[in-house]
């Protein structure tokens, strides 16, 4: 059962990483690691940062056009 276990935990780390889900956990991380006097934004304010970042670059593939 623990190897199961381990197993899922391993598949949901992987599929996390790569969907950007923990990119908020990573960032408030550095923030605490880089700057712990400094404020660290909403999980939504991340988010709306992070979408007009990737709106505002051509190379993303964020938009068709």
């Amino acid at each position: 059962m623990t190897a199961v276990r381990r197993a899922l935990r391993w598949v949901r780390w992987y599929v996390r990483e790569l969907t950007g889900e923990s990119a908020y956990e990573h960032y408030v991380a550095h923030v605490r690691r880089e700057a712990p006097d400094a404020p660290v934004p909403s999980r939504r304010e991340f988010e709306r940062r992070r979408a007009a970042a990737r709106e505002g670059d051509p190379r993303s593939g964020f938009r068709c056009c």
